[in-house]
């Protein structure tokens, strides 16, 4: 298969990538990755620890991941019906958190968003970009905040 987009030409910018890293304890990154997202304007409906599954099923050895599936219910109901619907495969606006080593966090997010438009399941019309703005807005603040 071949892919229509280049990976290695896309900017993070494109994607709305974000990263930040934390010197605190996982549990307690995690904690305060889900206050700080909540304070920003999104509810947390969806977390789960993809590590701990693997490491019970396939003895993977996995150092601590965690998954928050942050949501802002006025814009993901913008977003829906900007995308006739198809934007839901991609929800909840994952913000994931792993340890790089003991006491050191990784927080990163990337933009559905934005994803959505450039792989097409949205329109590239002023509505989405509006949608694309007003979440990128509040993950400004929650990075800002963190």
């Amino acid at each position: 298969m071949m892919l229509p987009i280049d990976p290695s030409q896309i900017d993070p910018k494109d994607i709305g990538e974000e990263q930040a890293t934390l010197e605190m304890s996982h549990k307690d990154a995690i904690e305060h990755v889900r206050d700080v997202f909540t304070d920003a304007g999104f509810g947390v409906p969806v977390e789960f620890s993809p590590s701990e599954m693997l490491n019970e099923k396939v003895d993977a050895g996995r150092d601590p991941y965690y998954v928050l599936g942050a949501c802002n219910p006025e814009v993901a109901d913008r977003a829906l019906d900007a995308t006739d619907n198809r934007l839901g495969a991609l929800m909840a606006c994952n913000v994931v958190i792993w340890e790089e080593e003991p006491g050191k966090q990784v927080v990163y997010h990337v933009s559905i968003m934005r994803i959505a438009r450039l792989v097409g399941m949205a329109p590239d019309n002023e509505e989405m970009a509006n949608i694309v703005a007003d979440t990128g807005e509040l993950v400004d603040e929650a990075f800002a905040n963190l």
